[in-house]
């Protein structure tokens, strides 16, 4: 076990695309700009967003015969050997091509260069912007790794408006910080975002990274502690620029927040209790 995880989270510009070309030369792109950060200051662990290798767009979704990849195709390959050369694991999005399905994807590769797991995301959003299930079937697993000493899990975007996940994953999982990797669209979900984010964090005394692409449309990511008051707040990516933010996670502040705070120590163990009162109970 470590003390510091050092963390280098991209909130990268993704053009449109059709083709696997564009789509490698988009990862070729961003994997040099990576390759520049890392050589500049070492990290522990490189995070990306959701889709980080394609558009999120009808126009993209419509081309995933093209654009979609198994477990071990373009963007296992170029984190792969980004992971290897620097000795770092890599948590990257990509649309995941399962043969009678496909998924948004969060994959993770070791500082050898192993796909060591796969989270498909549970929860598809069909709101605003998004679109998802008309393209995409939801996952069945999780995914928990364990990074310099911290154990660490991907969720994707519209996964952190269902707390029960974010909970399971810290108490059933023992999980120090959260990667929310999302495509926030600026529509009228975009400005409750954020509240999620510091709530997720602050209720389960973890580390929660809020992980947005860049762009006009995306961009605000940002990075949650598990506590927050008038010294310190939440680390605010750039509105819409791309940006490249080295962050750190410390056992200290973790251990130090829940020792303070007793939320998680104070949970009953379960909440189905008598009600009383004159209400008539509800079905499901």
């Amino acid at each position: 076990m470590t003390d510091t995880l050092r963390i280098l989270a991209c909130q990268i510009d993704i053009p449109a695309m059709t083709t696997a070309a564009e789509r490698d030369a988009h990862l070729a792109r961003v994997s040099e700009e990576v390759r520049r950060q890392l050589r500049d200051r070492p990290a522990d662990l490189v995070v990306l967003p959701e889709l980080a290798s394609i558009d999120y767009s009808r126009a993209a979704f419509d081309n995933l015969d093209a654009l979609a990849e198994p477990l071990d195709g373009a963007s296992f390959r170029c984190w792969s050997e980004v992971a290897r050369e620097h000795g770092i694991h890599v948590v990257y999005g990509f649309a995941r091509d399962a043969g009678e399905t496909a998924h948004i994807c969060m994959g993770a590769v070791d500082p050898q260069g192993r796909l060591v797991g796969h989270y498909d995301k549970l929860h598809l959003a069909q709101y605003g912007a998004s679109m998802e299930k008309d393209y995409f079937t939801r996952g069945d697993h999780l995914l928990v790794l364990e990074v310099a000493g911290f154990r660490v899990a991907p969720i994707i975007c519209y996964d952190i408006r269902i707390p029960e996940l974010c909970r399971t994953l810290v108490l059933d999982h023992g999980v120090d910080a959260i990667l929310h990797c999302g495509a926030y669209f600026r529509d009228v979900s975009f400005h409750t975002w954020h509240d999620f984010a510091v709530s997720r964090a602050i209720e389960n005394q973890c580390y929660f990274l809020s992980l947005n692409r860049a762009g006009a449309d995306y961009g605000q990511s940002l990075f949650c502690h598990p506590w927050h008051d008038e010294t310190l707040a939440p680390t605010a990516f750039p509105a819409h620029a791309e940006a490249f933010l080295h962050l750190r996670a410390t056992r200290e502040e973790i251990t130090s927040v829940r020792e303070t705070y007793s939320f998680l120590r104070d949970r009953l163990d379960s909440y189905l209790l008598p009600v009383t009162g004159s209400v008539d109970p509800v079905t499901a």
